[in-house]
């Protein structure tokens, strides 16, 4: 299993707009559709990498536990899905309903979106103000597949909770590791 670590993007960066079909309704979702009035979770997952499969559950649980609090959560899988099947968009629709994602989950065919917001692998978390501007990035928690350490969500759980109390985000973040994204 490749461990591949997320760039950071620059805090302070502008969330970059899309326009990608959501797998689970079939409607295509903006940007605008999916944030939140005080913050905007974009994750990017994928239905195979096991770092996913480890942390699926508190993906769910941070949604749900978040969503009416004004904060907005969308997943985007950018997988090459000829050489990785598994992450087809038909297969990314049975997966959310499996799992009872709370959010859309987004398929970018073309990869540009992964682009445009430097992601480098699965899972790649990015937190934005209601200015759209970027406060966090990096690591759920400290669990891996492969640590006994509990699925807590803890690091983007503090980082909600400042942006909900009107404090700072700490700007002193890890970066998420996960299998890299797989280009076309």
């Amino acid at each position: 299993m490749s461990q591949t670590p997320s760039n950071m993007l620059p805090l302070g960066t502008i969330a970059p707009n899309f326009n990608l079909a959501d797998t689970t309704t079939n409607k295509n979702l903006t940007l605008e559709d999916v944030k939140g009035k005080k913050a905007t979770l974009v994750m990017f997952i994928c239905n195979h990498c096991p770092f996913v499969l480890h942390i699926n559950s508190e993906l769910v649980k941070l949604a749900n536990t978040y969503k009416n609090s004004g904060v907005g959560f969308v997943a985007i899988s950018s997988n090459d899905v000829v050489n990785y099947p598994q992450d087809s968009p038909k297969l990314m629709k049975e997966q959310a309903a499996k799992l009872g994602y709370p959010f859309p989950y987004l398929y970018d065919e073309t990869q540009e979106i992964a682009k445009a917001y430097d992601a480098t692998c699965t899972p790649d978390f990015f937190l934005f103000d209601s200015e759209l501007k970027l406060v966090y990035r990096g690591e759920l928690d400290d669990s891996r597949p492969s640590l006994n350490k509990p699925v807590t969500g803890n690091d983007i759980r503090k980082a909600i909770s400042a942006i909900l109390e009107n404090k700072e985000v700490d700007p002193n973040q890890i970066p998420s590791v996960g299998c890299n994204i797989k280009w076309k």
